[in-house]
């Protein structure tokens, strides 16, 4: 890998900003630490851009699965602890249809692909792949199947160890970009030779990583340069040990023969829930399941969630007067801040009350009420002022302001600077709606 001061010579040396690095060497450095993309500074020349191409590749390749709105992006991580820097493209959950499944059984799944949905902080959960697995070697049967899932609308894996029935399944069902399940050392000429004429991703598979490194680079040579990794662990142990070894070798040492996804294929496995939560929490691009029960899935999409968000930058919603339940101006006037778990809990306890009301979300950079109180984020002043910009007086008339119970020390100076008359809310916000019912506010 090239070093800053060689990567340096190469840029523009305009110290534009425009990177948002203050110059050419600051970004070089992030640059050859693998912070940043060649493609931020937008004054590089080809020539420079064809120099610096492996300096610039990020450690694991970006693979795409299907194709348009709900396509499937794996791959293009640069780092091993979230704290340094936010992971991008998360762990996807695919359900597996056997093309011997009867028509009870491949309904069942089909429905619930669709109804493995929630909605958690303003962000939908949801199922994000749907694959189909050959076992009867029945080419008609495999075909019939992946374009009964494909209606889905859900980008597929296709899982087939017979190269031939995956070049005739892609082909008769008209799919783009779908994944081929799994090239081994006994087909991985074959396999290849089928991904590359089909331009599809391919995942290449061993619990060998040295062989696993072989097929990866005997695929590269075949013109496939999208792949996907099948570390095949036999324990939960094994699944922790090998994509840890698999990343860190990726990341910190640019070995670009592991420097792909890696996938998990825990079906038929009685600890497939557990091993997909490792798989989530270590490294995992693709886990594949017989199935999902919804009381499984909340918990391991919620786990997805949490890992995949920026641990630097809250979850926020935007700062604003909302309304609940259809208020008119007699309805009273409650705030919270805007972070998203305070806001969406605040929002349904109102809800739930079914009493109109007026909601006010103030700014406090993503932070909860009492957190963003004790740093200043959260004060009178504050307040007052989204008071203000949103025109909330005009909207709530009725001149009373409910507070999170956690700030009644604020009361006093509020009421004073705002003019309404303060009603100390609850402590916890699954009081609101006793409050709203009792006519205290």
């Amino acid at each position: 890998m090239a070093t800053a001061i060689e990567i340096f010579k190469h840029l523009p040396k305009k110290n534009c900003g425009k990177c948002n690095f203050p110059t050419c060497l600051a970004f070089a450095m992030q640059l050859a630490n693998q912070k940043v993309k060649l493609s931020d500074c937008p004054f590089v020349s080809e020539e420079a851009k064809a120099k610096l191409e492996a300096s610039s590749a990020p450690p694991i390749r970006l693979v795409t699965v299907g194709d348009g709105p709900r396509k499937v992006e794996l791959g293009d991580e640069t780092e091993l602890y979230r704290h340094e820097k936010k992971f991008f493209h998360p762990t996807r959950y695919a359900i597996v249809i056997s093309d011997e499944a009867g028509e009870e059984e491949a309904e069942a799944k089909l429905r619930r692909v669709h109804e493995l949905s929630f909605e958690r902080v303003g962000q939908t959960l949801a199922l994000d792949m749907v694959a189909v697995r050959d076992d009867s070697g029945d080419d008609a049967r495999f075909v019939a199947m992946i374009s009964r899932a494909a209606k889905a609308g859900l980008p597929m894996v296709l899982m087939s160890e017979r190269p031939e029935a995956l070049r005739k399944a892609v082909k008769e069902a008209g799919l783009k970009r779908p994944l081929l399940y799994a090239a081994t050392e006994a087909n991985i000429d074959a396999m290849a030779a089928v991904a590359k004429e089909l331009k599809c991703p391919l995942a290449v598979r061993s619990g060998d990583l040295n062989a696993l490194a072989d097929l990866a680079e005997r695929a590269v040579k075949a013109g496939v340069e999208d792949l996907v990794l099948d570390l095949a662990p036999p324990r939960a142990k094994d699944l922790v040990e090998r994509n840890t070894i698999v990343r860190k070798n990726a990341v910190k040492k640019t070995f670009r023969g592991l420097g792909y996804p890696i996938i998990l294929n825990a079906c038929g496995d009685e600890r497939a829930v557990l091993k997909a939560m490792l798989s989530t929490m270590k490294y995992g691009g693709i886990v594949l399941l017989d199935d999902l029960d919804p009381a499984h899935a909340l918990p391991l999409f919620v786990l997805r969630q949490n890992i995949y968000t920026d641990p630097q930058v809250p979850i926020q919603v935007k700062a604003g007067l909302y309304p609940v339940n259809d208020p008119g101006p007699d309805a009273p006037l409650l705030f919270t801040t805007n972070f998203s778990l305070t806001y969406f809990t605040v929002m349904a306890d109102i809800d739930k009350a079914k009493v109109p009301a007026w909601l006010l979300v103030v700014d406090t950079e993503g932070l909860s009420v009492l957190t963003a109180f004790s740093a200043g984020k959260l004060s009178a002043e504050s307040v007052v002022e989204a008071i203000e910009e949103t025109s909330a007086r005009e909207k709530s008339s009725k001149g009373v302001l409910v507070i999170p119970g956690m700030l009644s020390r604020m009361s006093g100076k509020l009421q004073e600077l705002s003019g309404l008359k303060v009603v100390v809310g609850p402590r916890e916000s699954s009081g609101i709606p006793k409050l709203l019912k009792s006519g205290q506010a």
